[in-house]
């Protein structure tokens, strides 16, 4: 039997990148999966996979172009997930999210082109269109640099593109929007909601109650990685991967509430409010380009995600994991 094409993931130990690791296991891909080093010896989120011939851990770190070049070779397919998310965080250091949004995707794109012009995914954000100044928001939307976090992903995304445009690296620009389910950081604001009222808590802690989001479940959004992978015409594209529809964080804490039969209060916290400027009000997507060149739709509603999502942060064994009375930027 000719052996599995070698798909290569990086920010596999995370949220989304341990999701897409297990989706492409399932598809048959043999995984190559990149966890940031670290003294621990920890791989993140890949410890909750089980262990398979198929499945290779590599720890290393995307800053060193000399690693990520041994790292690439010998793969047929790269999804480049590996960044640092948190935008609170990019306000108190903005120079790690250069470095590893920016220098950390140029090397990627190098040792792609060095190792054969190897298909490469490279994973944005909405956050690079800013508060929408039309709705829904398609590829052609402005890019608006509203935080560091935002500026460092625009500028990685040109960076990948620019290696389509002078090196025919077939390269295509992923977009997901808001994507939430379990595992997800403790930061983001699906996960602050459920701990803190699974912990008892009468009253929670959040920011902006305004700002609206177009929520994809972790599910949807690496099926939706995958759909573009598979097909070529997406090749030097950037591609939404959204619902197209859009719901206010009041009402996404209104809906878990429900789905968990309890009633809270909440209280703004002044720590977690961005600045004014930088605080992005509105996102909702455009799927029509992605439906239309790869099929793809979501299969999860948002109500479908969240309940899945609170099943699996209140079970013991993965709630404590989190510590919902600490804000950690």
């Amino acid at each position: 039997m000719p052996a599995k094409p070698v798909v290569l993931v990086t920010g596999a130990d995370g949220f989304i990148g341990s999701h897409l690791t297990e989706l492409l296991l399932m598809k048959g891909y043999s995984v190559r999966a990149l966890a940031q080093y670290n003294s621990f010896n920890s791989h993140g989120w890949l410890e909750e996979i089980k262990a398979a011939e198929s499945l290779e851990i590599i720890s290393g770190d995307v800053r060193d172009p000399h690693f990520c070049k041994d790292l690439v070779c010998g793969t047929s397919l790269i999804f480049h997930l590996a960044a640092l998310i948190a935008i609170p965080y990019s306000y108190r250091s903005p120079s790690s999210y250069a470095e590893t949004n920016i220098t950390g995707t140029l090397n990627m794109c190098q040792a792609a082109r060095d190792c054969g012009n190897i298909r490469l995914i490279h994973t944005s954000t909405s956050e690079v269109y800013g508060t929408a100044l039309y709705a829904p928001i398609d590829e052609k939307h402005p890019r608006q640099p509203q935080s560091p976090y935002s500026a460092s992903k625009i500028s990685a995304d040109a960076m990948a593109l620019s290696f389509w445009h002078a090196f025919d690296l077939p390269v295509t620009v992923a977009r997901p929007f808001n994507t939430f389910g379990p595992r997800q950081s403790a930061r983001a604001v699906i996960p602050t909601i459920i701990t803190q009222i699974e912990s008892g808590a009468k009253e929670i802690k959040l920011g902006s109650l305004t700002p609206k989001r177009d929520m994809n479940y972790v599910k949807d959004t690496v099926r939706g990685l995958l759909s573009l992978a598979e097909c070529d015409a997406t090749t030097g594209r950037e591609v939404n991967i959204c619902t197209g529809e859009e719901v206010s964080i009041g009402e996404i804490a209104d809906m878990i509430m429900e789905l968990m039969s309890t009633k809270v209060s909440i209280v703004t916290d002044k720590e977690r409010i961005r600045p004014e400027s930088s605080e992005v009000f509105r996102l909702c997507g455009d799927n029509t380009l992605i439906k239309t060149l790869t099929g793809w739709k979501p299969e999860y509603n948002l109500r479908e995600g969240l309940r899945n999502t609170i099943e699996w942060f209140i079970k013991p064994e993965n709630r404590i994991r989190y510590k919902p009375g600490v804000y950690n930027i």
